[in-house]
């Protein structure tokens, strides 16, 4: 006699042993067709799964997250039985949930190709309409080897090949497929009705080289017909914001063979980063860190007392020369430590916030490399603060502060925090990381944020704080880091003398709010569409004659305006003045100032913004005002305004 306790604390007795599909009608109807799967005591089950004893039930529908997640899994299955349906001929490999949706790998003589992709999606469609259900059974090993060998799927006895003999397997099937599966699934197709099959990529079985090619066939699934609209309006917004257009047609950057994964700045583009480095600089000055420089390539052996050549050599690039190796700098970190250890520190000089644009480099893999996003050399706005233990969540709490802030400045309003502990393979004691997971989430809950734990994600040295912004578009970007670190000062031989003249060991903040430059770069070339805000445009104004008549003016104006600090550009080309709007528009310069004979008369400017928007005549002093301002906010009070 079963008593179910749901998430509100309600309780339900039932004579018999009863499944999670049983609970949900028991509550009601609606909840009975809404339901996915459900969590007893935590663990994720079918609907159907039976529940014999006392025990704490949620009940899963598309609203929750891990009714998404087994939406995706299950619509997997369902492009599996479609191919399966279609091509018969083809064996199914494995078939896992990826961000946004899934992909299966198929072995399969033929390619497919484009109009495949519109038959099999054709054909789960059809399916998803039928309801079939989806069933699970259980196998001993042996038996499910021989059930699909006779079904001549080859990779799925291989896979259940590798499996200890003595395991029960879980098996699903769907009217006349059948999958080696984990699960749990949703009861029945009718639940997978809002898909769309995305693209067709390689991939090796098993990941290796040395193995079969197989299809894979990713897609995407979502829990309503709006979801679904709503991801694919995003993926147009993506491509058209996509920063490597973008950079291209701008002329803001190129990347090329000869330098895999390393920047080539174009004049515009290195504005822009000198734009975000000098802004970077104040704003930390402001902060009272100290910007230091170190060296771009170190002896190894700092790097094995650090315990980064254990954890990250194969990232490294060495070399060796007059019998030393020398590894060129992944990080930043060590030699922080190297600029502390220089002269006896006292507890007066804590805490110690030092800062570094330090040059990494990281040996990336070349699949892995993504214009910018994604390079192998690239600089941080790393920090390290060097404090007491005493000072830790004092410190964390003024960093979420001015991180903040910093966001705000470049337009970026909505944060995501997620907090990552201790990882399996880790430095340091127990005690020391109980501390550090404790200081951090002390930090989030006295400013009254709210956060999500990531187990096993934090760094080897510690546990750390992950801030991502969501840029205009709803997608989510991974910048600032905060993360407290017991064991590398001591490994680094770092101490101070503390009040009572003894030597102490510092506690060691790693700290940065953009990331990489080049990737946060990118992150704002596609967030604004290349259309940056005015104290961040490589030109901010371009002034157009529309006869040799007023060239003198507009070289005045133009040398008035670069005087006080704005990037002004003449464009006093012999064209049209249609021409030079429409290229000015293109090129996504903020202002325009249209200049004839009327404006020198008057002595009044007619101003034009990239969007197309008159906004009248404009003295210069005025124009200079509003362009100050503009910049002096960041864009929250633009000139229009």
């Amino acid at each position: 006699m079963p008593t179910i306790t749901l998430p509100d604390g309600s309780q339900r007795e039932f004579a018999n042993a009863v499944s999670v599909a049983d609970v949900a009608a028991d509550i009601g109807p609606g909840l009975a067709k809404a339901t996915l799967a459900g969590t007893v005591d935590g663990v994720l089950v079918d609907a159907a799964t039976l529940i014999e004893s006392d025990a704490a039930l949620s009940i899963i529908t598309s609203r929750d997250e891990d009714g998404l997640h087994l939406i995706r899994h299950s619509t997997a299955h369902l492009m599996a039985q479609a191919v399966k349906q279609l091509y018969p001929d083809a064996q199914v490999t494995i078939g896992p949930v990826i961000e946004d949706g899934f992909y299966y790998d198929f072995a399969y003589e033929k390619a497919f190709g484009p109009e495949d992709l519109e038959a099999i999606e054709k054909r789960m469609s059809e399916l998803a309409k039928q309801s079939i259900d989806i069933v699970r059974s259980e196998l001993p090993r042996d038996e499910a080897v021989a059930f699909f060998d006779k079904l001549s799927e080859n990779y799925k006895a291989e896979i259940i090949r590798d499996i200890p003999q003595d395991e029960v397997l879980s098996l699903y099937e769907q009217g006349d497929f059948t999958d080696l599966c984990r699960g749990p699934h949703v009861p029945h197709t009718g639940h997978l009705g809002h898909f769309k099959l995305m693209k067709l990529a390689g991939a090796y079985w098993r990941g290796d080289n040395n193995n079969a090619m197989l299809q894979r066939i990713y897609g995407t699934a979502w829990a309503s017909k709006k979801d679904l609209k709503g991801h694919l309006h995003r993926l147009e917004e993506a491509a058209k914001r996509d920063h490597r257009k973008i950079g291209k047609e701008l002329d803001l950057f190129h990347l090329q063979e000869e330098a895999p994964g390393m920047v080539f700045w174009h004049p515009d583009g290195w504005t822009i980063y000198q734009a975000v480095e000098q802004y970077m600089r104040s704003r930390q000055i402001e902060q009272g860190y100290r910007e230091i420089r170190t060296p771009q390539v170190v002896d190894m052996s700092l790097w094995e007392r650090s315990g980064h050549a254990d954890k990250f050599g194969d990232d490294m690039f060495t070399v060796k020369t007059e019998d030393r190796e020398f590894a060129v700098k992944p990080m930043n970190c060590p030699c922080h430590v190297q600029v502390f250890n220089q002269g006896l520190r006292s507890y007066r000089e804590l805490p110690l916030r030092l800062a570094e644009f330090g040059s990494c480099h990281r040996n990336e893999l070349s699949g892995a490399l993504h214009g910018i996003m994604r390079v192998r050399a690239f600089v941080q706005d790393d920090g390290h603060i060097f404090c007491t233990e005493a000072q830790i969540q004092d410190e964390c709490a003024t960093f979420i502060d001015f991180l903040h802030s910093v966001y705000k400045d470049f337009g970026f309003t909505e944060v995501i925090y997620r907090l990552s502990t201790r990882p399996a393979n880790r430095v340091g004691s127990e005690e020391s990381w109980d501390k550090a997971e404790k200081a951090l989430a002390d930090a989030l809950d006295a400013k009254q944020i709210e956060w999500k734990e990531l187990p096993g994600e934090g760094a080897f040295y510690g546990p750390k704080i992950e801030f991502s912004l969501k840029d205009c578009i709803g997608r989510v970007w991974q910048c600032g880091t905060m993360q407290v670190d017991f064991s590398m000062p001591g490994r680094l031989d770092a101490t101070y003398v503390d009040a009572g003249g003894e030597r102490q060991t510092p506690v060691m903040l790693h700290r940065a709010i953009l990331g990489s430059f080049e990737r946060f770069i990118g992150i704002l070339v596609e967030n604004y569409e290349g259309k940056m805000p005015l104290w961040l445009a490589p030109r901010q104004i371009n002034i157009l004659n529309i006869t040799d008549k007023q060239q003198d003016f507009c070289k005045k104006l133009e040398k008035s305006l670069t005087d006080q600090g704005f990037r002004a550009h003449c464009d006093l080309r012999n064209e049209k003045i249609g021409l030079k709007i429409r290229e000015a528009t293109l090129g996504r310069v903020p202002y325009m100032l249209v200049i004839g004979d009327k404006e020198i008369d008057s002595g009044k400017l007619a101003v034009r913004t990239r969007d197309a928007k008159e906004l009248g005549p404009m003295d210069i002093d005025t124009l200079i005002a509003g362009l100050t301002r503009e910049v002096a906010t960041h864009g929250r009070n633009p000139l229009e305004d």
